[in-house]
C-alpha cells in the first residue's frame, strides 16, 4: 500500500493512470477486489495496474470506464500510456506514423511491425527486452489499430523473401504469422508484395526504411538502427528513397504472387510435419 500513496501522478502517462485508478476505485468505494469481481479480473491485477507494475490494456480500459462511469477516461489514457512504452527515440516516428496517409516500407529482415502476430512480436521483442516484453508487445499491437481506423493510412509493403524463412518464435509461431499476412490479400488499404531472393542486388541492400507521406506536411524518411531511429524530410533523400521504393516495387513479385510464395513457404516449412 506504501506504493500507492507514494506514487507520482506526473512523472509517467503510467503513473498518471494508476493514480486515478485508485482515486477512482476509492471514490466509488470498491475495494481492489470487489472492481476486480466486476470487471472479471483479479484485485491482484488491479493493484498491480495502481502501482505501476503492470501496464493496463484497452480492454481493460474500457471495461474499468464502463465500472467505473468515468466517461471513457481511461480509455483515453491507454493511449498515452502504451506509447510511453516504446524506446524513447522510438516515440517520435510512432507518432508521425499514426497521422501518416501513406506508408510505404521496405523490410529486409522481419515482418513489418504493424502486421505482427502478438507472438511473433513478443518473440522477436523478448529477445533484447525480457524485462518488458508484455508493456512493449502491447504498445506493438496498438500501433496496430491505424489499419482498423475509419479513415486508415494506405499501405505498401515489400518483404524481402528472408522475413518469411527467418524463423522468429518456432514453426507454429511462424505459420500463424505468415497466416495474418494472407489475411491481408483482400485488404483495402493493405499491399504485400514479396521480394525474392532471385532479384539478385536491388534499391534496399541498404537494409530497412520507411516512407511516410502526408495530407498536408512533408514527406518523411525514416530507418532505425540498434539503438536510434533517424528520420528527415529533407527533399533529396525523399526524392532518392521515393524512386529507389518504386523500384523495389517493380522488382518485388505481384501481389498475387506473393501470396502465393507466403503460402508456399508456410505449407512447405511451416506446416505439419510428418
Amino acid at each position: 500500500m506504501a506504493n500507492v500513496q507514494t506514487l507520482d501522478p506526473n512523472a509517467s502517462p503510467l503513473d498518471y493512470y494508476g493514480w486515478e485508478l485508485r482515486r477512482l476505485r476509492e471514490a466509488a468505494h470498491l475495494k481492489q477486489g470487489q472492481l476486480g469481481d466486476i470487471i472479471f479480473c483479479t484485485g491482484s491485477l488491479i493493484g498491480q495496474i495502481e502501482t505501476t507494475k503492470k501496464v493496463p490494456t484497452r480492454d481493460f480500459s474500457e471495461r474499468v470506464d464502463a465500472a467505473l462511469g468515468t466517461d471513457g477516461l481511461f480509455s483515453r489514457l491507454v493511449g498515452l500510456v502504451l506509447r510511453s512504452q516504446l524506446p524513447t527515440w522510438f516515440q517520435p516516428y510512432a507518432d508521425m506514423e499514426a497521422q501518416a496517409t501513406y506508408i510505404s516500407t521496405y523490410q529486409a529482415q522481419v515482418v513489418y511491425g504493424l502486421l505482427q502476430t502478438e507472438a511473433y512480436a513478443r518473440a522477436l521483442l523478448a529477445v533484447g527486452n525480457p524485462d518488458k516484453v508484455d508493456e512493449m508487445t502491447a504498445a506493438r499491437l496498438d500501433r496496430q489499430r491505424i489499419l482498423h481506423a475509419a479513415n486508415p493510412p494506405a499501405s505498401w509493403v515489400v518483404l524481402s523473401e528472408a522475413a518469411l524463412l527467418q524463423e522468429v518464435g518456432g514453426p507454429d509461431v511462424m505459420r500463424r504469422q505468415l497466416t495474418r499476412l494472407l489475411e491481408f490479400r483482400d485488404h483495402p488499404w493493405v499491399q504485400i508484395q514479396v521480394l525474392p531472393f532471385t532479384a539478385g542486388q536491388h534499391t534496399g541492400m541498404m537494409g530497412t526504411f520507411t516512407l511516410l507521406r502526408f495530407e498536408d506536411d512533408p514527406d518523411l524518411f525514416y530507418v532505425d538502427s540498434y539503438d536510434q531511429g533517424h528520420m528527415t524530410a529533407n527533399p533529396h533523400v525523399i526524392k532518392e528513397r521515393t524512386v529507389g521504393y518504386a523500384r523495389l516495387q517493380a522488382t518485388a513479385l505481384s501481389p498475387e504472387d506473393s501470396a502465393a510464395l507466403i503460402a508456399r513457404v508456410m505449407e512447405e516449412r511451416y506446416g505439419d510435419q510428418p
